[in-house]
């Protein structure tokens, strides 16, 4: 078989990151540094080319994800021309996160493409030592392999010293070569507290309940309460003796916020002065007697019964090339697509009134919606409580934006 003149890159993500954030913040945690993709795939793609002499037939990007769910930046790697995303697994030991599967991923494809002379020239971009036997494969199949390696921040070797003798050809991406993808993150702000939440995400978190709510809240008290009296328990305030309430931890959740009753009812009803902490209406409104959703919410359609086959392809394009997955971009995603494809514009004035609940049926969906970015905790399956907020945020935010719109022809 005929050998192709072109070569070929793999990068073990790990190392290339994580040595990259050693030299550049001073510790290998890929947290310390922020990555322009772009720019990091162009500028392998270029010192490639120009080392080997060879045009690229590909970039492999070896990486680990929980459970192998890609995260936002595998989504947009896995789009760029001549990328290819490897996945392997990422568990967490001792509270330290390791991959599981790469190095046996890239010493597969490093040998298959040796045995089937797809390239005369590899590059290799890791430090691991576990890939010596397939280099040395590769190099019995007539394919030369440059390895590459990551300046070290002490000086030292941060590749295997057998890796190293065993290359035909090498060099190191140094300083000035990964600041122009890469960059520190501010030192400063990392050793600072927490910035205050978004002002959006605050205003969800602080927001009371709806007049109607409490005025419902406060007429089921008061017919609970019985013909007692403004001193009777449960007509809006509470007795002296009443246990308190617990401490909130951290953001209230709907659990919390079920266990603020006023004692002495039968059965407990919500407190007047409760605060509404979360988005969606299931767990508070009172479904008793009623079946199916308030009236309110049952007329306000899903986005899946207003999109056709032809916009939900072109939805999942917009996602994988556009989208980026943090959390409140992809509430603002959700609710612009919905919004747009409403047949009515009082659907929106009446969403509007419900802040800052969202309807359960609606809210489930823009959750639903939200996993496809690898914003689940891959442990329950559930996505993480500020990231639930900063989702519903951006939700809001679209739907303000869209609100004013409509309102500002009839201001005029």
């Amino acid at each position: 078989m005929e050998r192709v003149d072109r070569c070929v890159v793999l990068v073990d993500a790990g190392y290339l990151l994580g040595a990259a954030a050693s030299l550049l913040a001073g510790e290998p945690a890929r947290s310390r540094i922020t990555v322009d993709h772009t720019a990091l795939i162009q500028g392998l793609r270029e010192l490639a080319e120009s080392d080997t002499g060879r045009p690229l037939l590909r970039i492999y990007w070896f990486d680990g994800a929980p459970d192998r769910v890609p995260q936002p930046e595998h989504r947009r790697l896995r789009v760029m021309p001549r990328v290819t995303v490897r996945l392997g697994a990422l568990t967490r030991s001792d509270g330290r996160w390791a991959q599981k599967g790469v190095d046996a991923a890239m010493h597969a494809e490093l040998t298959e493409l040796a045995r089937n002379h797809a390239c005369s020239d590899i590059v290799l971009v890791t430090g691991d030592g576990d890939l010596l036997p397939g280099l040395m494969s590769a190099k019995e199949h007539g394919v030369a392999v440059h390895l590459w390696a990551v300046q070290a921040a002490d000086g030292d070797y941060n590749q295997s010293e057998d890796l190293v003798a065993e290359a035909d050809e090498r060099r190191v991406l140094d300083r000035g070569w990964i600041t122009g993808a890469v960059r520190a993150k501010d030192l400063a702000a990392a050793v600072t507290p927490p910035p205050a939440p978004r002002p959006e995400i605050a205003a969800i978190l602080s927001a009371p309940l709806p007049e109607s709510a409490i005025a419902a809240a406060q007429e089921r008290a008061a017919g609970a309460a019985g013909p007692g009296g403004d001193d009777a328990p449960g007509h809006g305030a509470v007795p002296a003796d009443a246990p308190a309430a617990p401490a909130a931890k951290g953001v209230p959740t709907p659990k919390d916020l079920a266990g603020l009753r006023a004692p002495g009812l039968h059965p407990p009803q919500p407190l007047p002065s409760a605060t509404l902490r979360w988005s969606s209406d299931k767990g508070w409104i009172d479904r008793a007697g009623t079946l199916g959703e308030p009236p309110e919410t049952a007329s306000l359609p899903t986005l899946a019964q207003l999109t056709s086959a032809e916009q939900r392809w072109a939805d999942r394009e917009e996602d994988i090339t556009t989208v980026g997955g943090d959390p409140f971009e992809v509430g603002q995603v959700f609710a612009r697509r919905w919004t747009a494809r409403l047949p009515e514009n009082g659907h929106v004035q009446k969403l509007a009134t419900m802040y800052p609940r969202i309807p359960h049926r609606i809210d489930g969906e823009l959750l639903r919606y939200a996993a496809r970015f690898g914003l689940l905790a891959h442990k329950d399956d559930q996505i993480d409580e500020h990231d639930r907020y900063a989702i519903r945020a951006g939700f809001w935010r679209e739907i303000d934006v869209r609100a004013a719109a409509e309102h500002a022809p009839a201001a005029e």
